[in-house]
């Protein structure tokens, strides 16, 4: 599993107003969390950034080397939570979860297929991708970067289940069993793809509803005959 080092300082300061001038000055707030107790630090968003961009930061062990606390010590961490700004993109915030390299424990990696195309794909199946990620349980040290499948000997109708993915003993994949990660769809035939395109809209299928007259009342018919005399 990859690991990466990140310098992070001890922060006094909070609020928004304190958190402004921090990404002014090009880091971003940030908070670490051990067994029930949290730490505020600061932080470089680039090399987060950078994990986000490759789509596994949640899995990635992260190197916490702090500065500006009594205790200095390296923490190992994983990227817990994070928040960015919904017109830029940027860094706002980041949460740190602190680990135990002797203890189990849980985080999500990548589903990634071999080269080889599956057999029914190369008859004209279409592969659809159910899930691109799993749950996991094991030590921090043995985080696999992802989980390779071998999909070449799926035939057309063929579906890949959490069952089917086999991984070492020291990894115990939690998501459950029978759901489906991926599956091998039928063509759509030419006549059945004109039938598509050729069917009504639902609009134009609802037909209008006929108009039912309601019965008069005895009282009514009497006037009705009275009117036509």
């Amino acid at each position: 599993m990859e690991k990466i080092s990140v310098d992070v300082s001890v922060r006094e300061g909070r609020g928004k107003g304190f958190a402004r001038s921090l990404r002014r000055g090009g880091r971003i707030p940030a908070v670490l969390y051990s067994k029930g107790d949290s730490t505020p630090i600061s932080l470089d968003p680039t090399k987060v950034r950078k994990l986000l961009m490759l789509g596994h930061a949640e899995s990635t062990l992260i190197d916490l080397k702090i500065g500006g606390a009594a205790d200095q010590s390296d923490r190992i961490a994983i990227l817990r939570d994070y928040q960015t700004d919904p017109v830029t993109g940027e860094l706002l915030h980041a949460d740190f979860f602190e680990v135990s390299m002797a203890e189990k424990i849980r985080v999500t990696v990548p589903v990634e297929l071999t080269a080889e195309t599956p057999a029914g794909v190369k008859e004209g199946g279409i592969l659809q991708f159910v899930m691109r990620e799993v749950e996991v349980e094991c030590l921090p040290s043995l985080i696999p970067d992802n989980i390779i499948v071998d999909v070449s000997k799926l035939n057309i109708g063929d579906n890949l289940h959490i069952r089917d993915i086999k991984v070492s003993e020291e990894i115990k994949i939690i998501t459950d069993p029978e759901q489906v990660v991926l599956a091998i769809a039928s063509p759509v035939s030419q006549e059945k793809l004109d039938q598509l395109l050729t069917a009504p809209s639902a609009a134009e299928a609802v037909k209008e509803p006929e108009l039912v007259k309601k019965p008069a009342k005895e009282g009514e018919k009497a006037e009705e005959k009275e009117g036509k005399a």
